[in-house]
């Protein structure tokens, strides 16, 4: 967060300072205004170039692969698994139970399940545990 503040406030301190270079360069008819406007809108490509790179390099490092080796050592069976996935894609007790073919009472065993084996009190946190052990994707 403060490298974020401290790129974002040189940027401002940049801006301000060619505002102001531009400013004299044009008091004293030393440059036209349109290169100045050209080489702003230069200076501000470059920083969104650069930017745009730095997150779409972040992207790539997150990975989507499933960590299976995560997923016995914390002793999730195949069904928990399936049923993990399927709270993560938002589904209700009830509609997991329809789409897996079981009772809506084994989907809340399992939910319970899960929660106890993720160390987790709701299954918004289950799901993010999850993904942060990447064990969904």
């Amino acid at each position: 967060m403060k490298k974020t503040i401290f790129i974002f406030a040189a940027l401002v301190i940049a801006l301000l300072s060619l505002f102001q270079l531009s400013k004299y360069s044009v008091l004293t008819g030393s440059a036209s205004i349109e290169i100045i406007i050209a080489i702003i809108a230069i200076i501000f490509f470059v920083i969104g170039v650069i930017i745009n790179k730095r997150v779409l390099h972040k992207q790539k490092i997150l990975s989507k692969e499933i960590d299976h080796k995560k997923i016995q050592e914390l002793g999730l069976s195949r069904r928990e698994h399936e049923v993990l996935c399927e709270i993560a894609s938002g589904l209700s007790n009830k509609e997991i139970a329809e789409k897996l073919f079981v009772s809506e009472s084994t989907i809340k065993t399992h939910v319970s399940n899960l929660l106890v084996k993720l160390d987790a009190k709701r299954r918004t946190q289950a799901i993010q545990i999850a993904k942060e052990l990447r064990i969904i994707g």
